[in-house]
C-alpha cells in the first residue's frame, strides 16, 4: 500500500481527523498516549487519530508551526478547527471534540 501523504491523511471524508505531534524522547507525550487511545475507543468510528513524529516529519510540524509537544490538531474537511499543547485530561479532549463529532 502506497505511503499517504499528510494532506490525505487529514482529509479522511466524513470525520475529523485528530493528530497527535510527538516524540519518542518526549516525557508528557507518553502521558498522552493512554489518553488518545481511550478517546479513540469512545469515538470509533466517528474520528480518526494520527501520530506524527516530529523528528521524523520536520516539514509538517513546522508548516502547522508546533512549537512544543505534544500538540494536538483537530481537522476537520482538511483544515484545522482546534489545537492545543501540552497535556490534554481525557474529558477536556473530549469536550473539545464533541462539537467536530
Amino acid at each position: 500500500m502506497p505511503r499517504k501523504s499528510f494532506s490525505d491523511l487529514i482529509n479522511s471524508p466524513g470525520m475529523p481527523v485528530l493528530v497527535d505531534f510527538y516524540a519518542d524522547w518526549c516525557g508528557p507525550c507518553k502521558t498522552m498516549a493512554p489518553i488518545l487511545k481511550q478517546v479513540a475507543a469512545q469515538h470509533e468510528g466517528k474520528l480518526r487519530i494520527i501520530k506524527i513524529d516530529v523528528d521524523k516529519n520536520q516539514a509538517v510540524a513546522q508548516q502547522f508551526q508546533v512549537q512544543s509537544i505534544p500538540t494536538l490538531i483537530l481537522f476537520h474537511k482538511g483544515q484545522p478547527v482546534w489545537r492545543q499543547a501540552g497535556v490534554v485530561p481525557a474529558p477536556q479532549l473530549t469536550q473539545a471534540l464533541g462539537a467536530y463529532l
